[in-house]
């Protein structure tokens, strides 16, 4: 019995031996072919691959199948409830509106002769715009004011057709020309171009102007070069006149703005379409100006998580702008700068009291990211429009290949729409939020990116009814209530505090009844100074065609930013690099 054990042992020894070679072999293969299968396969952000956003803007989705999996581990449950939630006010309208009305007509003090009256002879005065379609309307509204400051004779300004949006559109084929030229007749003299001279076409006069050049820079620096020349053409004109004009040449900017300037029929008949077509969805409707698309991205100089992808693709379009610097991404970030994610703007409507049920019309390019970076959003409001989705490609033939008649029918149906969700402060989003206040105030919600920036970060460590919470109050001072900007905050064609008239006399009766019943009514201070303190409004840059000119490093920025005119206009006489400027 003992050799056979002897014996058993010696056998199994034996094979162990000749295992632990064989082992060794199969280890060392198996290494190897894990060595290979790291070295050949892609990366998790190779250039090949879709954008992937960061932890942070994972999405809502995913994070609630995370939530299950914490449930009684003392996490808090972030997560998103479904259909509607409720909320203390009207979502559909904007408080105190009613007592308030836009009033743009001319005071006894602006003469109201026939403009043929007060134009010089001899004084033509054109203009070529810059940009997209609304930074060009911008341009087209202050070369009105800029002709009647100059007692000058306007030609119908020539729109941009070489800058990124390359459209080849004349001024009469996105405006009316005609209605634009008789409803300002009383106010400066308009005509469709520049007559002969001598027989002979006329070559105007090149120049330029500082950027928000004011009455006295006009008088002192324009006049006379248009006095010798008898011709001249403003180039590059984009914010070339002041924020901060007397009354009656603001009042002027919101004539022209919004009264003269008119899309064409064709233009008119297919946004009233896409209008009536949401209609047709749903009694109320949100319109989204959702901004993610490339180009706002690069020029943010926001890193949404995409990888070295995302760093080349976003840096080569960025550098058409030659006076941006390296960014800082967080810096950005903090400030407020950058674009809410679609899954984040999402977020905040919800919590802002918007259920799922609700219509969402989104004007937008090509977002970034494509359908994968939009998926979050549409799983919170499915019912998800644009105008491809709501037109045939027939009905948007004769548009499509235009950027700025496309720009135009978003433009009709945000304007129309009953909430206008605007995701950056572009010239779109200003001009918008300027004419929804001067026609009743419509809700228009700009996101509080300052403040909602850590809040989505954070979101993960606290339960929805907190996140709820917080974005209610974050938000209070920006979602389109009367008197929620300070007057002479901002841009002028966002905030045209001039053009905006109070009933004080109506409206003083509902205080009094309010205060009475102890209701709060209308817009409290502090919401007004919480959103002075959040706001980027003056210094926030703008994205044009690129040039080093676009950039509000042309003048002083302490003096664009926080001077006064009297400050502003001394700059400019001491300026030298004017006379540069206002050269050929």
């Amino acid at each position: 019995m003992a050799f056979q054990r002897r014996r058993l042992q010696y056998q199994y020894k034996n094979r162990g031996r000749l295992l632990i070679p064989a082992i060794s072999v199969i280890s060392a293969a198996l290494l190897v072919l894990f060595v290979l299968i790291s070295l050949l396969a892609p990366s998790p952000t190779d250039g090949n691959g879709p954008l992937r956003l960061p932890r942070h803007h994972s999405s809502t989705e995913t994070r609630n199948k995370d939530r299950t999996k914490d449930e009684g581990k003392g996490v808090p449950k972030f997560r998103v409830p479904p259909g509607r939630g409720a909320y203390h006010r009207d979502l559909w309208t904007s408080t105190n509106a009613k007592f308030y009305h836009g009033c743009s007509d001319a005071s006894s003090k602006f003469p109201k002769a026939e403009a043929e009256a007060i134009t010089r002879p001899n004084r033509y005065l054109l203009v070529a715009t810059s940009g997209g379609l609304n930074q060009q309307r911008t341009g087209i509204t202050d070369a009105v004011v800029a002709a009647r400051i100059l007692n000058a004779t306007l030609v119908v300004p020539k729109l941009d057709k070489k800058s990124f949006w390359k459209d080849s559109s004349n001024f009469s084929e996105i405006f009316n020309v005609d209605w634009f030229i008789s409803y300002l007749a009383k106010d400066v003299r308009i005509i469709k171009e520049l007559p002969l001279r001598r027989g002979h076409q006329w070559i105007p006069h090149s120049m330029r102007v500082p950027r928000k050049c004011n009455e006295r820079c006009y008088i002192t620096r324009v006049l006379p070069v248009l006095s010798k020349k008898q011709a001249i053409q403003l180039n590059k004109f984009d914010y070339r006149l002041s924020n901060r004009l007397e009354t009656d040449f603001q009042k002027l900017r919101c004539r022209v703005n919004y009264h003269a300037l008119r899309f064409t029929n064709p233009i008119i008949t297919m946004g009233e379409k896409l209008v009536q077509r949401m209609r047709m969805r749903s009694k109320h409707f949100i319109a989204l100006h959702l901004r993610f698309e490339p180009d706002m991205l690069a020029f943010s100089g926001c890193y949404y998580g995409g990888g070295e992808k995302e760093r080349t693709e976003l840096g080569k379009i960025r550098k058409r702008w030659k006076t941006l610097h390296t960014s800082n991404p967080d810096k950005v970030r903090r400030q407020g700068r950058c674009p809410l994610t679609p899954e984040e703007v999402g977020l905040m409507l919800k919590a802002l009291g918007y259920g799922s049920d609700v219509h969402i019309y989104v004007a937008s390019g090509e977002v970034y990211g494509g359908e994968e970076t939009l998926a979050p959003l549409k799983a919170l409001f499915p019912n998800f429009h644009s105008k491809d989705s709501l037109a045939s490609k027939e009905e948007l033939e004769s548009f499509s290949a235009f950027s700025s008649r496309m720009a135009a029918l978003d433009f009709i149906v945000c304007d129309e729409s009953d909430v206008f969700v605007t995701n950056n402060n572009g010239n779109m989003a200003k001009i918008l939020a300027g004419r929804r206040r001067y026609f009743g105030h419509k809700p228009t919600i700009r996101p509080n990116a300052k403040k909602l920036y850590r809040l989505f970060l954070d979101r993960d460590n606290m339960t929805w009814e907190e996140f709820e919470s917080k974005v209610r109050k974050f938000q209070r001072g920006f979602i389109g209530e009367p008197k929620e900007v300070r007057p002479g905050r901002g841009e002028f064609h966002e905030n045209p505090a001039s053009c905006i008239c109070e009933d004080s006399d109506a409206k003083a009766k509902v205080d009094s009844l309010s205060r009475k019943f102890g209701k709060e009514n209308g817009v409290r201070k502090e919401d007004v100074d919480s959103a002075a303190d959040d706001e980027n409004m003056d210094d926030e840059p703008e994205v044009s065609d690129g040039d080093g000119d676009e950039d509000p490093d042309d003048l002083p920025t302490n003096i664009l930013l926080n001077g006064t005119a009297s400050d502003y206009e001394a700059s400019l006489l001491d300026n030298p690099e004017l006379d540069e400027l206002l050269s050929d």
